[in-house]
């Protein structure tokens, strides 16, 4: 799952260095002009404490700094409609949530994409993870088993905006640490 920070139209930004968004998620900027957009107060979104998507992107886009006390949402698509209309906003979501009504940033010159995440350009990304009480069977084994199945790894993972664990070029281990694909 990648995962991007997002900013409201109006901020008049698109790219940012990995400082900057550290610093504006840990409020040590606190106006947009700061950081080269219009003169507007931020207003920062968070997820909510234990969120898998708020993990990833403490600890891979703000390098384990935590987030400022803000705003909560549980939702990814609540994060986005309260920032496509609150100006001055900025949050992160999945891929899966990025549309017109915001606008992805940039970092560090490398945007958000499932290909800078295969090749691991973009670092803001975890694995999803399912887990069973032992091994599975009956009908969790079924449901393992269509979750594998190419029809669901290659076109609706990729529809919803996940990448399937085949395409990866790159590993991390349950650490962070990245390795190469085996082969590559």
């Amino acid at each position: 799952m990648g995962v991007a920070p997002i900013v409201n139209k109006d901020t008049g930004i698109k790219a940012l260095t990995s400082n900057q968004l550290i610093k504006i998620f840990t409020g040590k900027i606190t106006n947009w002009r700061q950081v080269g957009g219009k003169n507007m107060p931020v207003t920062l979104i968070n997820r909510s404490q234990g969120s898998g998507t708020r993990v990833t992107f403490e600890d891979y886009g703000l390098h384990g700094e935590e987030s400022a006390v803000a705003q909560e949402q549980d939702s990814s698509g609540t994060v986005r409609q309260i920032v496509s209309t609150t100006p001055g906003a900025i949050s992160y979501v999945a891929f899966g949530y990025l549309n017109k009504s915001i606008v992805p940033i940039e970092i560090d010159g490398v945007m958000p994409t499932a290909k800078n995440v295969q090749t691991n350009r973009w670092r803001i990304w975890s694995y999803e993870h399912i887990y069973t009480n032992g091994q599975p069977r009956g009908i969790t084994k079924k449901f393992l088993n269509f979750l594998n199945s190419r029809h669901i790894q290659k076109e609706l993972f990729q529809k919803l905006g996940y990448i399937s664990v085949n395409d990866m070029q790159y590993q991390r281990t349950w650490d962070g640490k990245i390795t190469k694909e085996v082969g590559e």
